[in-house]
């Protein structure tokens, strides 16, 4: 069974970095991950699957355990990475200002990023920028082709249990500090709005 993480009761990021711990230490190849709340389940996983574990998660009342095999390398391992761009906006209006002109600008910078040839590979949102990635949003859509774009959406989840989002997440996928703070200093260019 390997090394065992029990990350019961503990919020992101927490689990996250503690298995991360775990990976880096000797005998980190196959490790099982307790966890008791689906965000940081969805978070292990990740983390799991960028540094190249097969992973295997099983319920046991309220309790995930996520059992994790390494069979090759890691994303950052893959050698052929381009410039990349990651971007995070804290916001769902775009500098300050005038609401209206906030919001204006916010749907006009989004936009453009679909037509750049820029290498943006992430886009996390923070506080109340996480209102962009939720029902509801003006700019659903142009996040919509992004992802398809093969942009990564990424909503804080404590962002969206804060203000009572989260099961209204309509774009990408909810993430945690740690995940954030690794994208925006691992990527080749970082940009903050």
């Amino acid at each position: 069974m390997g090394k065992v993480v029990d990350a019961r009761g503990l919020t992101c990021p927490q689990p996250v970095i503690m298995t991360k711990k775990a990976m880096e230490e000797p005998g980190g190849e196959e490790l099982t991950t307790i966890v008791n709340q689906t965000v940081a389940l969805e978070n292990v996983s990740k983390l799991a699957q960028s540094q190249g574990y097969e992973l295997e998660v099983k319920q046991d009342d309220d309790d995930y355990y996520i059992h994790m095999t390494r069979v090759g390398g890691s994303d950052e391992d893959a050698g052929d990475k381009v410039e990349d761009i990651a971007i995070m906006i804290r916001s769902n209006l775009f500098g300050q200002g005038e609401a209206e002109l906030g919001q204006v600008l916010m749907k006009s910078f989004l936009f453009t990023l679909t037509e750049l040839d820029a290498q943006v590979k992430h886009i996390i949102f923070m506080n109340s920028g996480i209102f962009l990635t939720i029902e509801g949003s003006p700019v659903l859509d142009t996040l919509k082709v992004l992802e398809n774009k093969g942009v990564e959406i990424l909503s804080c989840g404590t962002c969206l249990d804060y203000y009572q989002a989260k099961d209204k997440l309509a774009v990408g996928s909810v993430t945690n500090m740690y995940t954030a703070l690794e994208i925006l200093t691992t990527t080749a260019r970082s940009l903050t709005l």
